[in-house]
């Protein structure tokens, strides 16, 4: 198996593209917010923050539905910072073409590109490229098994139930560096732990509800899987989390921007899915203890902190854009996680 020797704790940030409000309070145009992300992520990298990422979607409220295509106007305007996606919809792609363009933003990049997949929480590409989702699962395993072996950018033979096969054939472009890492981004359930071990994939886990401490047996379980497939002195590859959040210079100024951008969103996405209403003092809890990183640098670097130690995770991502916050509100919070909060949550991990 091959993996990475985990190292010193790295910090990215997330967004969906989420479609922003303007100065009159109205929704932006999706080309627009597709441009800001592109600042943002300038901004990420000026500051001195380790990655950026862009997620999937392909409805209204989340802009981007490619981005890899996000990734490579980014890399033309950045240096050294990570860019990946968070995530890609492994199961309604082809494998084949995901590795070939993340290795065109690889050599875009200078070597800076990575893969996060996933299976999705939302639906929505099902449909739209021709997938029935009674395959739901069917689709992300052979899938997953494919990608897990075109990293390796050799010639690969391969036979599914969910595209034609491949003999002895390989990806194009290939990378400088000889491979992409593939991250897989895991809900929490623990078969989808098990297979991510089971191909020596870095894990990342989307914490979006309740206390990140209650992930801890997904942490060991990883662990413990790879030791158990790989062999007892099998090097365990990175964990990482997501999770909501957002800095601003004092706590209840944090508070007070994030909720009705976030209660907006969360209500939104709750209607479709049968959830309630969110709840001020749910959001407080959330904040207080939960997965929603949320307040001013000292005390967001202090719950990413928390976090980071109660897993043993070697990377944390923030999800700073949530619903429709402003544009200039999510600069001066990206400012604020790499100028201010980053270097603090090193401070603590070090004492």
């Amino acid at each position: 198996m091959t993996a990475e020797t985990p190292q010193q704790v790295t910090f990215g940030l997330d967004t969906f593209g989420d479609v922003t409000a303007g100065p009159d309070g109205e929704r932006l145009p999706a080309h627009q917010v597709i441009r800001d992300v592109v600042e943002q992520a300038v901004v990420a990298d000026r500051v001195g923050v380790d990655h950026f990422s862009v997620g999937e979607h392909h409805r209204d409220d989340f802009a981007v539905s490619a981005p890899e295509v996000v990734l490579a106007a980014v890399a033309s305007r950045t240096e050294r910072i990570s860019l990946g996606s968070a995530v890609t919809v492994l199961s309604s792609d082809d494998p084949v073409r995901v590795y070939e363009r993340f290795a065109t933003v690889d050599a875009v990049s200078g070597g800076r590109a990575e893969i996060q997949v996933g299976r999705g929480s939302f639906v929505e590409s099902f449909p739209l490229f021709g997938f029935d989702l009674a395959d739901y699962e069917v689709l992300f395993e052979e899938k997953l098994e494919l990608l897990a072996q075109l990293r390796h950018e050799g010639t690969v033979t391969w036979t599914g139930t969910t595209r034609g096969p491949l003999t002895a054939q390989r990806v194009h472009p290939t990378t400088e560096r000889g491979s992409i890492p593939i991250w897989v981004g895991v809900g929490g359930s623990p078969e989808s732990v098990v297979r991510t071990a089971r191909h020596g994939l870095p894990l990342m886990l989307a914490i979006i509800g309740g206390a990140p401490s209650r992930f801890r047996p997904y942490v060991e379980l990883f662990g413990r899987a790879v030791r158990e497939l790989h062999g007892p002195d099998a090097v365990v590859p990175p964990i990482g989390v997501h999770s909501p959040g957002f800095v601003a210079e004092t706590d209840d100024e944090a508070l007070e921007l994030l909720y009705p951008h976030f209660k907006a969103n969360r209500d939104r996405i709750g209607a479709e899915r049968g959830w309630p209403p969110v709840t001020r003092g749910e959001y407080e809890r959330e904040a207080a203890s939960g997965a929603l990183h949320v307040g001013s640098p000292e005390t967001v670097a202090r719950r990413i902190a928390e976090t980071v130690r109660s897993l043993g995770v070697q990377r944390f991502d923030l999800k700073y854009a949530n619903g429709t916050m402003p544009h200039e509100q999510l600069v001066t919070a990206i400012e604020l996680y790499g100028t201010r909060v980053v270097p603090r949550v090193r401070e603590l991990l070090a004492q």
